[in-house]
C-alpha cells in the first residue's frame, strides 16, 4: 500500500522533485565503514520524534547558504532587515512590528522573561512548555489548565483561571505534542475574554501544515491593534530546523519590549540567507507539505491497522493512544525507529513524527507486530 502511494507521488512529479532535494548533515558512507554523521539521524536509524521536516531546506535555501557563506565574516543586519520587510509585507504590518529570532524558541523564551516580571503565565497543562520552563527558571511563575475530557485545550477553563495575577496567556496552536488545532472562531472568542486583562501568546509553529493556514491564524487580531503575538518558525513547513530561524508578529509595543530580551546579536547569515530565499518558495512548499501530509496518512493508516486511534492532527506529527507510550519506543528503538516516549502522565499516548516516507513506512510495518505483542 505504502509503495503504490510512493509511486503515485512519484509519478505526479512530487516526489521526484523532493528526492533531488539535498539532505543536510547526511553522508554517502557503507553501515560500518565511516563514522556517523554530524548531523541528522544516525545510520540505518528512521527519525520520527523531533518534528523536523526532511524534505528541506529547499534548493533554493541550500544555494544562498553557498553563494553567502564567503560573507560569514560579516554581521546579518542588512539581510536581516530584509527578510523582516518581507514578513511584514506579506501579512500586511508594519516591519517594526516583526521580530526575528535564533529560531521561534529564543523569542518565546524572551516573552517568558519579560512577562513573568510581570505576572504568572497561564497556559495548558500540555503543549510545548519547554520556554515557559526556561522562564519558570529564572523566577516566572505559571499556571497550568489541564485539558478537557477530549484532549482539547480547554479554552473556557482558561477564561476562568484568568485572574489579576496574569500577565501572559500561552497558547501552542495546533497543539503539541497532540497535533490537535483550536477551531479559529473559538480561539478568536477566547481572545476577547482576554483583551485588557493579559497579552495573548499563540505559538504558530505548525499554522502552514494546517487544512486553511490564514483562516486558523491570529495575526488578523494584531493587525485590528489587539495585545497578541504570534510566533512562527522556518523550522518546520521550510525545513530550517538546524538553521534558527523564527519570528513574531505583534504591536510596536510588544517588538520592542520582546527586542530588549533577545540574547543572539542580529542572526546568523546562513539562516537568514536561506531563509530569503526560501520565504516566497511557493513551490517548494508545496511539494514539502504534500509529502508530509503523505506521511501522515500513512501514520493513521498503521494506527488503524493495529486497532489504535488517534487525536486528529493539523501538524506533522501525530498523538497516537497505546497501551504504553514508554514500550512502544523502546520497541521501535530496537527496530532503529525514533519515536517520542511518555510526556509526563500522558503515558498511554505515543507522539510520532512524520519524516521520509521510507521511514515512515518502516513504523507502519513494525506497529501492529509491536502493539500486539504488548497486549499480549
Amino acid at each position: 500500500m505504502y509503495a503504490n502511494r510512493r509511486n503515485f507521488l512519484a509519478g505526479a512529479g512530487i516526489a521526484s522533485g523532493l528526492g533531488a532535494f539535498p539532505m543536510a548533515g547526511m553522508r554517502a558512507v557503507a553501515s560500518g565503514t565511516a563514522p556517523e554523521p554530524d548531523f541528522g539521524p544516525k545510520i540505518g536509524q528512521a527519525l520520527l520524534s523531533r518534528n523536523e521536516n526532511p524534505f528541506g531546506p529547499a534548493p533554493s535555501a541550500v544555494r544562498a547558504v553557498s553563494d553567502t557563506a564567503q560573507l560569514g565574516c560579516y554581521y546579518a543586519d542588512r539581510g536581516l532587515f530584509k527578510l523582516r520587510a518581507m514578513i511584514a509585507e506579506r501579512h500586511q504590518v508594519k516591519p517594526e512590528m516583526v521580530v526575528i529570532g535564533s529560531g521561534s524558541t529564543e523569542i518565546l523564551c524572551a516573552i517568558a522573561l519579560a512577562w513573568g516580571k510581570e505576572g504568572a503565565i497561564l497556559c495548558p497543562n500540555l503543549f510545548w512548555d519547554t520556554t515557559v520552563l526556561y522562564g519558570e527558571r529564572q523566577g516566572a511563575s505559571s499556571i497550568r489548565v489541564p485539558l478537557d475530557e477530549g484532549m482539547n485545550v480547554d479554552l473556557p477553563a482558561m477564561a476562568k483561571a484568568l485572574t489579576d495575577e496574569v500577565s501572559l496567556v500561552q497558547i501552542c496552536n495546533p497543539n503539541n505534542p497532540t497535533g490537535v488545532l483550536i477551531p479559529p472562531r473559538e480561539l478568536s472568542g477566547f481572545a476577547a475574554q482576554v483583551r485588557g486583562k493579559a497579552t495573548l501568546l499563540v505559538d504558530e509553529a505548525y499554522n502552514e501544515l494546517t487544512d486553511f493556514p490564514d483562516t486558523n491564524s491570529m495575526i488578523d487580531l494584531v493587525r485590528a491593534g489587539g495585545d497578541v503575538i504570534v510566533c512562527r518558525t522556518f523550522s518546520k513547513i521550510y525545513g530550517m530546523a538546524g538553521m534558527r530561524v523564527g519570528y513574531a508578529i505583534t504591536s510596536e509595543e510588544n517588538a520592542r519590549r520582546i527586542g530588549g530580551y533577545l540574547m543572539s546579536f542580529g542572526g546568523n547569515i546562513s539562516g537568514i540567507a536561506a531563509a530569503i530565499a526560501s520565504y516566497d518558495d511557493f513551490g517548494f512548499l508545496e511539494k514539502s507539505r504534500a509529502m508530509v501530509l503523505e506521511g501522515r496518512e500513512m501514520i493513521l493508516d498503521a494506527v488503524a491497522s493495529a486497532g489504535l486511534r488517534a487525536l486528529p492532527s493539523q501538524t506533522n506529527f501525530v498523538y497516537v493512544e497505546v497501551p504504553d507510550a514508554n514500550a512502544v519506543q523502546a520497541a521501535m528503538a530496537e527496530r532503529g525507529i525514533s519515536i517520542r516516549g511518555a510526556y509526563g502522565d500522558w503515558t498511554q499516548y505515543s507522539r510520532v513524527s512524520t519524516g521520509k516516507l521510507e521511514d515512515v513506512s518502516r513504523y507502519a510495518a513494525a506497529l501492529p507486530e509491536i502493539i500486539d505483542r504488548l497486549r499480549g
